[in-house]
């Protein structure tokens, strides 16, 4: 061996000895809390998971083959929600009962004709566990599975645990109107803020503290989180929690742009990148709307006038179309659900002829039928969205008493 080359490699491998560790995040999630120390919370109890592809720890490993490895633990029942226990079905698609091929726990789908556990499923079952990426907005449907899980466990005698996850766009920024109870439904179940700043912990500790569901709930709480941090701050790897949310962006963006799911008016799906962008094959003057748009100065957000294919089985599938690009430009300046009010309104003005309210599912994800109208409106969302932002923050002074974390 050469000189040069034995220097070579001692150079390696002193650079291989300087070079440090994998960094452990920022942030331990509540299932490696609950792995580490906690363990004695199920030690010896048939446990039931209600978990999808996002419940899972930093290496890869699903919650499903951590929790059927554990010692002492025996898992018994798994519950899938919406999409799937392996997240890959379509949004609204139903999913049957199945048995994992991995541990031969049987799967029931709280996702079709079933939304909470029977009886029967829960003979079964101990204490039941949730482990799921949530996206911090009140239209998503897996915390809903959540609650109508945890009542029918305080039903059965069950004991309820939730392994804390973070709100991937800030526990600490709420937003957004107030749901009315008479328009409750599974992208909305209890009267909470439209951006509503809770882990899912602490939306369990709201359900039952405020008398809105009766059972019994523990929190396995996150160690190292704050409620100022967005999802890349923890440090933990990125998981898309449904398969139309691909960033955190299009998380910030969400609470404003799934408003267009009730509307003749792609909401991104089909996409490159869902929920940043909307558009419809007869938009000829996303141009003009995204100038009118830019003139208001949105907070947080620029608009961008572009065309991109939409994937066949989806709204305007096969075609490329026009449509209008929302960047976030600052995350904490951005109101997602002004952003959404203004769009519509734009859109709605101009193609009054072609736009199409879809109503049952509109003032469902609105909350209410008060953005419906005000969009219809001449000074309806200017005089709506104060109001808005009162409902959010008399909402943030209630909800303190709930917080897990500063």
């Amino acid at each position: 061996m050469t000189r040069l080359r034995r220097l070579a490699l001692a150079a390696t491998a002193l650079a291989v000895a300087a070079a440090p560790a994998l960094a452990q995040p920022k942030v331990r999630t509540g299932v490696e809390v609950l792995l580490k120390d906690s363990l004695h919370l199920i030690a010896g109890k048939r446990v039931g998971l209600l978990t999808n592809h996002s419940g899972r720890l930093p290496d890869g490993t699903s919650t499903v083959d951590a929790l059927f490895k554990a010692p002492g633990v025996k898992l018994t029942a798994l519950f899938g929600p919406e999409h799937g226990i392996r997240g890959t079905a379509k949004a609204g698609e139903k999913i049957a009962t199945a048995v994992d091929s991995a541990t031969g726990v049987t799967v029931y789908s709280l996702y079709g004709d079933v939304r909470a556990p029977t009886p029967e499923m829960l003979k079964t079952v101990d204490v039941l566990l949730y482990d799921i990426q949530d996206v911090g907005a009140r239209v998503y449907t897996y915390q809903w599975t959540m609650a109508l899980a945890l009542e029918a466990a305080g039903k059965a005698g069950v004991p309820f645990i939730i392994l804390d996850r973070p709100n991937p766009i800030r526990a600490d920024k709420v937003d957004g109107g107030m749901l009315d109870t008479a328009f409750s439904s599974l992208v909305g179940l209890h009267p909470v803020a439209l951006r509503y700043g809770f882990t899912a912990g602490e939306l369990g500790k709201w359900l039952v503290g405020s008398g809105r569901v009766k059972a019994v709930v523990k929190v396995v709480p996150m160690q190292g989180y704050t409620r100022a941090m967005y999802y890349e701050d923890t440090g933990l790897p990125w998981e898309n929690p449904s398969p139309n949310l691909r960033n955190n962006d299009a998380n910030v963006l969400y609470t404003g742009t799934v408003f267009f799911e009730g509307v003749n008016v792609s909401e991104g799906r089909g996409t490159n990148n869902p929920f940043a962008q909307v558009g419809a094959s007869w938009l000829n003057d996303a141009g003009a709307i995204v100038k009118a748009l830019n003139a208001k100065k949105i907070p947080g957000v620029w608009f961008d006038s572009i065309s991109r294919p939409v994937e066949a089985g989806y709204e305007f599938g096969g075609q490329t179309i026009p449509m209008i690009r929302v960047t976030v430009t600052n995350r904490d300046a951005v109101v997602p659900v002004n952003v959404g009010a203004h769009l519509l309104r734009e859109i709605y003005v101009r193609h009054k002829d072609k736009w199409e309210w879809r109503k049952g599912s509109i003032d469902r994800l609105s909350g209410s039928s008060r953005l419906r109208e005000a969009v219809e409106k001449d000074g309806g969302i200017e005089a709506l969205l104060p109001v808005f932002k009162a409902e959010a923050e008399k909402f943030l002074a209630e909800s303190r008493k709930y917080w897990i974390y500063k």
